[in-house]
Formats: structure tokens, C-alpha cells, sequence
């Protein structure tokens, strides 16, 4: 069983896509440029807020706008993190379980922490959830192990004996690179043309109830 669980944020523990949608599509009004699809915002979540200035405004980091563009989404999102954003279906269940055994669990994320706290306690997780690890508190971001060895140290766990739970190509390495036992979570927010089978996880999961049966078995058997 394991001894800690933790968490990706946007696209696996929660479904932040709904705001995204609406806060990058009024950037694109105001800047008079066509709306984006759900479809294609939930493909970008995962990449970050950068990925989504390029998928409306289609200019890269170095290009001549981005970073006012990139300042003005960022401002728009700070004011709209949890009016649709919700946890994905089942996961409710899952905590619950983890609460009820005593189970620790956290979130390691490449999201600033500027937006991760707030979201977590609109969300009403603030005082359930135990190590919030954000670019803020490492020195180097996912798929580097750093914040999946802080936030097993915090809470006293071997990492041999944790789970990690992400959507995205760089969870997975970054959760085998810290020893951790990965669960890709298909569920989240995958590009069309990806192949989530050869990233190598250990488990796979099309939704998040199916976690549960995790929490119950040696996870090296």
C-alpha cells in the first residue's frame, strides 16, 4: 500500500480547463482576435500558460508581444482560478479514501504558486491537502525529481513507496526519476497525437476512481 499519494494539479487532480477557456477567449476579444475551442485549450493546459499565448496569439517566448500577452492572460486567469474549474469526476472519492485512511497526499506541480494555493483553498482543499510543491519552492521544475523528493521528505515517506499521478509526459519521467511508483492519468489533458503508452508509467488509469484498487495493493508485485 502505498505510503503517500501525490498529485499533478491542472488535468489530473482538477479539470481547470473550463476557466481557461473563458479567461483566454476574453483576451482574445479584447484583442480582437477568433476564439479558441475547449478542445483545443484542453490540449495546452498542461503546457502552461506560455502554450496558451501561443495557441491564441501564435507568437513564441521570443516574439515581440508575448510577454504583455503573457502578463495580460496571467492577470485574467488570477482573477477567475475556480468558478468552473472542478475536481475531474471520482477524485472526490479517491481523497476521501485517503483522508480516511490517513493516508498523506499533496500536489507537484509546475504551476506558480501565485495560482495553486488560491485554486486548492477555492476548491476547499486547503486544509485537507498535506505538501503543495510549485516551481516557486524548487530549483528546478518537472520531469527533474526535486519536488516529488521534497514532498515525500515532508511527510516522512521513502519514495519507493509513494505514488505519483500525472497527465503528461514530463509526470512520468519525473515521478521514475524520483524512484516513485507512476500512474498516468488518461483522463487529463493529452494531446491527440500523443501516445501515452510509451511513456512507460507503471499503471494507467482512464478515470479516477480507478485509483482506488491502488491504495489496496503492494504496488511492486
Amino acid at each position: 500500500m502505498p505510503h503517500a499519494v501525490f498529485f499533478d494539479l491542472d488535468g489530473t487532480l482538477i479539470d481547470t480547463a473550463p476557466d481557461f477557456h473563458v479567461v483566454l477567449n476574453q483576451v482574445l476579444a479584447d484583442a480582437g482576435r477568433p476564439p479558441q475551442s475547449m478542445a483545443a485549450v484542453r490540449s495546452q493546459v498542461s503546457n502552461g500558460a506560455r502554450a496558451l499565448v501561443t495557441l491564441g496569439f501564435g507568437l513564441g517566448p521570443d516574439d515581440a508581444g508575448f510577454a504583455e500577452a503573457l502578463e495580460t492572460l496571467l492577470d485574467a486567469y488570477a482573477a477567475r482560478l475556480d468558478v468552473d474549474t472542478c475536481l475531474f469526476p471520482g477524485m472526490d472519492a479517491v481523497l476521501a479514501r485517503l483522508d480516511a485512511d490517513g493516508t498523506p497526499w499533496g500536489v507537484v506541480t509546475n504551476k506558480p504558486a501565485r495560482f495553486t494555493g488560491p485554486v486548492l483553498r477555492g476548491l476547499g482543499l486547503g486544509e485537507r491537502v498535506g505538501p503543495v510543491i510549485c516551481p516557486d519552492h524548487v530549483t528546478l521544475r518537472k520531469p527533474d525529481p526535486e519536488g516529488l523528493l521534497k514532498a515525500a521528505a515532508a511527510v516522512g515517506a521513502a519514495p519507493a513507496q509513494c505514488l505519483y499521478v500525472g497527465d503528461h509526459l514530463r509526470d512520468i519521467e519525473a515521478g521514475r526519476n524520483a524512484g516513485m511508483v507512476t500512474v498516468a492519468a488518461l483522463f487529463g489533458y493529452l494531446d491527440a497525437n500523443e501516445d501515452p503508452r510509451a511513456w512507460h508509467a507503471d499503471y494507467y488509469i482512464d478515470a479516477a476512481e480507478e485509483l482506488l484498487p491502488l491504495l489496496d495493493q503492494d504496488l511492486h508485485s
